[in-house]
């Protein structure tokens, strides 16, 4: 099933939030150990609106399944402004259905239409999926922080993946 793609607007704010939450749940989705509030998600919310980093909801049946964001790579630092890192989250019970290669398809064509030259996803090495997800879009691995992330005594890589999409 194909779902719609589209901006986030102010009421889709719980549903992202729920879907980031699962994924702090769920572990190594995320280095968040604690869940996010309501709060927290308006201000991120508000960043995202006020800058040229859009965020951006899959809906199937009237209902919010995932969400891709793009966000400021190191924030203030001029020489970086055309690189952007990209983040997404799927819903627990709808992850390994296509969902995921929507929205980073969806993405990469904003992201160009933006100027941003090159992307970068952050993860942790215990995250494969998403690890296929980005190697399917030939996103390549750009470095790799062993062992700075621990969850419950158990220590993984943080790792930095690329992709140049400036034609």
């Amino acid at each position: 099933m194909d779902g719609t793609i589209r901006k986030m607007e102010m009421a889709d704010l719980d549903a992202v939030n729920e879907i980031y939450n699962q994924a702090v749940r769920s572990k190594y989705q995320t280095a968040e150990t604690e869940e996010t509030s309501l709060e927290y998600r308006q201000r991120w919310y508000q960043e995202h609106l006020s800058g040229n980093y859009p965020v951006f909801v899959i809906e199937e049946g009237g209902e919010v399944t995932g969400w891709i964001s793009l966000s400021e790579y190191r924030k203030g630092r001029g020489a970086l402004r055309y690189t952007s890192e990209v983040s997404f989250y799927i819903r627990n019970d709808r992850q390994g259905q296509g969902i995921g290669t929507q929205l980073l398809a969806f993405v990469i064509t904003k992201a160009r239409e933006i100027k941003i030259k090159t992307l970068i996803a952050i993860l942790l090495e215990p995250n494969t999926a998403s690890i296929r997800l980005l190697e399917k879009f030939n996103f390549q691995k750009w470095g790799d922080m062993p062992n700075v992330a621990e969850f419950d005594g158990i220590e993984c890589n943080h790792q930095f993946y690329g992709l140049r999409i400036a034609d």
